[in-house]
């Protein structure tokens, strides 16, 4: 065994014991401290990978920005003693109707786009994790991770909206 597939499956263990812990935490904040620790595992097999780039922005971004901003929401407002509330009534069918939609792109990306090669061929060095290449894969070859990717954090926010948010008499 090499060094790298050992270094791999350690940092597959973890990112799968991450993903794990926060979604079978009961606590919000700590729910939300496994995914960035799960977003800083993530960033270390992109530094594996030779691509240091789209490393630096999983960190900037996601762990950065994004996970200090949930938990500044979830600690300021105490989301995690919240009581759970009533479903509104149109939630339900446009729920359904979303997910039809996302069934339907994603049909379409895996059925009518061009199929992927099966041949792996060696990144170039100098140009591998570009910027310029980053964004021309991400939008031809990797059109539907990016979407699953995008809907994902749109749920997240969501459900922080939706934990934070109290009712006109409930102030404190």
């Amino acid at each position: 065994m090499s060094i790298d597939l050992i270094l791999f499956l350690v940092l597959a263990l973890v990112a799968v014991a991450t993903a794990l812990g926060m979604l079978f935490s009961r606590n919000a904040v700590y729910s939300a401290l496994f995914l960035v620790l799960n977003f800083a595992t993530v960033a270390v097999f992109y530094v594996l990978l030779s691509a240091p780039f789209i490393a630096l922005t999983q960190i900037t971004v996601y762990a950065g920005a994004i996970m200090v901003l949930f938990l500044f929401v979830i600690m300021l407002l105490g989301a995690e003693r919240l009581p759970a509330s009533p479903a509104l009534p149109w939630q339900r069918p446009l729920a359904i109707f979303l997910a039809l939609v996302l069934i339907a792109e994603t049909g379409y990306l895996l059925l009518f786009r061009q199929a992927v090669t099966a041949t792996v061929s060696l990144p170039q060095t100098d140009v591998f994790g570009s910027p310029s290449q980053v964004g021309t894969a991400l939008f031809n070859q990797y059109l539907l991770p990016f979407e699953v990717t995008s809907v994902l954090l749109l749920s997240a926010m969501v459900g922080v909206i939706v934990l934070t948010v109290r009712k006109k008499g409930e102030r404190e």
